[in-house]
């Protein structure tokens, strides 16, 4: 009895690893939780051009936005871990749990990290005739009308809105916060004047830089972005140690084998190391990454930390 058991055993583990050799054997769902044409989207699609060309299968972007990027990342959560449903999302989903009191995932727990893919900073811009030209002259007029300058934001929670939160901690001053629908509306008020500054994505921002309409004090990344050189990170402009970072991560369901998630990730390095993929996220004022799944992992974890302290310290409740 015992042998027939080693027998049965020995067949199933074969057939997994032989499962695992063969993969993927059809088509692999790649969900992006936010509408198409973002940089979610656009690493995604570059990944998955890449990854149906080295494995010689279908891989495909599903676009599943919603309620916050929640409704694609849970629907990935909740999929079988067989390596056919993969994830590209961006850092809403550490935000997510931070801000939402209601979040049917859990961003450590539910997810087997792949790569952290990219990264990209914001940039704080103001208005030309804002008494400011630098982020020192920045944080010290601030200090001088307490509470008086505005700054706009996509919105609660969002990217530019923590990444000002951040720096408004760390730097001790205090801006009086106006939430719009968009990035591009709350520069639109910044070049008219209706709010003093914003942080935006390179994309949107790098335009109206470079016509004058707005001035950049500084990027929420470690280090220079080669779409404004000329530009200093926060953390040199006068405030060491700030990183705000909008990061896009490759992730499947937890309890997906270490050997699927060992060659999907040796191919999507390949793929963040072709020209075609800097490309087309320096457009986005990104860069490629390329982490190892532990680093990724590290990162969910460190993110949750930090973003969990911005939140108290600004008063921000889950909703």
């Amino acid at each position: 009895m015992r042998w027939v058991e080693a027998v049965l055993v020995s067949s199933l583990l074969a057939g997994q690893a032989l499962g695992q050799t063969d993969y993927p054997s059809r088509p692999v769902r790649i969900v992006v939780p936010s509408p198409p044409a973002g940089g979610t989207d656009i690493v995604a699609r570059v990944l998955a051009q890449h990854f149906s060309k080295a494995f010689a299968q279908q891989f495909f972007v599903e676009n599943k936005p919603g309620a916050g990027n929640m409704i694609g990342i849970e629907s990935v959560a909740r999929a079988t871990p067989d390596g056919y449903t993969l994830l590209v999302t961006a850092s809403t989903l550490a935000l997510n749990s931070v801000l939402y009191k209601k979040v049917s995932y859990d961003p450590v727990r539910d997810f087997a990290p792949i790569t952290l893919a990219a990264s990209a900073p914001n940039i704080l811009i103001v208005h030309p005739a804002l008494p400011a030209r630098s982020l020192a002259e920045f944080i010290a007029l601030a200090k001088s009308r307490p509470g008086q300058l505005t700054y706009g934001t996509p919105g609660i929670g969002t990217s530019p809105h923590m990444s000002m939160e951040l720096l408004k901690s760390m730097a001790g001053i205090d801006l009086r916060h106006i939430p719009y629908r968009g990035t591009a509306a709350a520069v639109t008020d910044v070049i008219s004047g209706q709010i003093a500054a914003t942080f935006a994505n390179a994309l949107t921002a790098r335009p109206q830089i470079e016509a004058g309409r707005v001035r950049a004090l500084a990027v929420s990344g470690p280090r220079r972005v080669a779409a404004l050189p000329e530009v200093p990170p926060v953390a040199e402009a006068g405030v060491p140690n700030y990183v705000a970072m909008q990061w896009y991560g490759l992730l499947a369901p937890a309890g997906t084998s270490s050997a699927i998630i060992a060659r999907v990730h040796a191919e999507a390095i390949k793929a963040l190391r072709t020209a075609e993929m800097k490309e087309r996220l320096a457009i986005d004022g990104a860069e490629a990454v390329g982490s190892s799944p532990a680093e990724f992992a590290m990162l969910i974890r460190n993110e949750l930390e930090k973003w969990a302290r911005v939140a108290r310290s600004a008063n921000i409740e889950p909703e």
